[in-house]
């Protein structure tokens, strides 16, 4: 059986023969990934907040009582969410490269995404998944000329591996300066590239009655799936992204003669089981978020632990009414008697669909075993 792996050893070759290279210890090393790269990616592509003074759902909440209660609807009374799509990525550092007066980092990446199909009788299908091996390889000024990136581009090599020039701009790669950093974030920006691929597969099964959970934010799919968002959905996409981590400093001043300011960590320390807050608005409009806590502060260690950011696009820019951000989050806390308790870390704000994509993906990645035994640079 040949190697699925063979055309990177044979780029490998090439980048050998025509640069100098100072190898990685054993041809490759696993990079550890951030624990909190969900909280980051927040922080990066929500920069632009400022105070958040403005409600996003109608009619208006009093802001005396920033909390409503949100009883859970099991599946068997309303099932609600039925399509939950994650991702998930891989890192391994090659080598140093050396060209000219350039030194550069060689990357490689597994990412791929999973979309899960819920049935009413609760059984959990695979959808569809995509998985894509990535040699991340800065170019031009930055890495290696174009003589040499054309050699590698003409090599023949199976659709799931690609070539990618991590210096091309990007939301997550143009917050790192580290060239490691940078590739890392760019492999993360192409994992979020496929979620967006596995969304659309779904085109035409959303409706009101059957919506798809994005793990994490609603945000990084604007890319290229907004104008459609806009015009084919009228608005409301039936997509929503509910985020483990996020980020924790967030000021609130509501009402419109108020001097008071909330932090985020007060907010969600009073906010009780089986409630969310009021929902705000993000992106001049274009999200509307809100919290839910699907679990009770006695059943885990720390107060904002067992909640859960909700967000929900609306490119229309137009509030939500209260009665749908109260049927998502009932759902959401319906969502929490089954769970990856013991197996995850953040099984306290994880949906176990969405546990079982992130499986499946990882399922799908070549061992850590197969990938460090197969890349091996050559000795010329």
């Amino acid at each position: 059986m040949p190697n699925p792996l063979g055309s990177i050893l044979d780029i490998l070759s090439v980048l050998y023969r025509e640069i100098k290279i100072l190898p990685a210890t054993g041809g490759a090393v696993e990079e550890l990934q951030h624990p909190d790269q969900d909280e980051y990616e927040d922080k990066i592509i929500n920069k632009d907040f400022g105070v958040i003074t403005e409600f996003g759902e109608v009619p208006e909440p009093d802001v005396k009582n920033l909390y409503r209660p949100t009883p859970p609807i099991t599946r068997s009374e309303r099932h609600l969410f039925q399509f939950f799509v994650d991702g998930s990525i891989k890192t391994y550092f090659l080598g140093t490269g050396i060209e000219g007066a350039r030194s550069f980092p060689i990357e490689l990446a597994q990412v791929g995404a999973a979309v899960i199909k819920r049935g009413d009788d609760g059984m959990l299908k695979v959808w569809d998944h995509v998985r894509k091996v990535l040699l991340l390889l800065p170019q031009k000024s930055q890495g290696i000329s174009d003589t040499v990136w054309e050699k590698i581009k003409k090599l023949e090599k199976p659709d799931f591996i690609e070539l990618v020039d991590f210096t091309v701009p990007d939301v997550l790669g143009d917050s790192k300066q580290d060239p490691r950093d940078k590739a890392g974030a760019k492999a993360r920006y192409m994992m979020h590239r496929l979620e967006i691929e596995l969304i659309k597969s779904t085109d035409n099964f959303r409706n009101e009655n059957c919506w798809l959970v994005l793990d994490g934010a609603v945000k990084f799919v604007e890319a290229d799936i907004w104008d459609s968002w806009s015009t084919k959905w009228e608005g409301n996409p039936f997509v929503i992204g509910v985020a483990k981590s996020f980020r924790k400093d967030p000021l609130f001043q509501l009402g419109r003669r108020s001097t008071k300011r909330i932090d985020l960590n007060n907010l969600l320390a009073g906010l009780p089981h089986c409630h969310r807050t009021v929902a705000f608005i993000a992106d001049e409009g274009r999200v509307i978020f809100w919290y839910v806590r699907i679990r009770e502060q006695k059943e885990v260690d720390y107060p904002l632990m067992g909640v859960v950011k909700v967000e929900i696009p609306r490119p229309h820019k137009n509030p939500v009414p209260s009665e749908l951000i109260d049927l998502l989050s009932r759902a959401l806390v319906g969502e929490r008697n089954v769970t990856p308790y013991g197996l995850d870390r953040r099984w306290h704000c994880t949906l176990y669909p969405i546990y079982i994509a992130e499986q499946v993906i990882k399922n799908s990645f070549f061992s850590k075993e197969v990938l460090l035994g197969t890349i091996r640079w050559p000795k010329l």
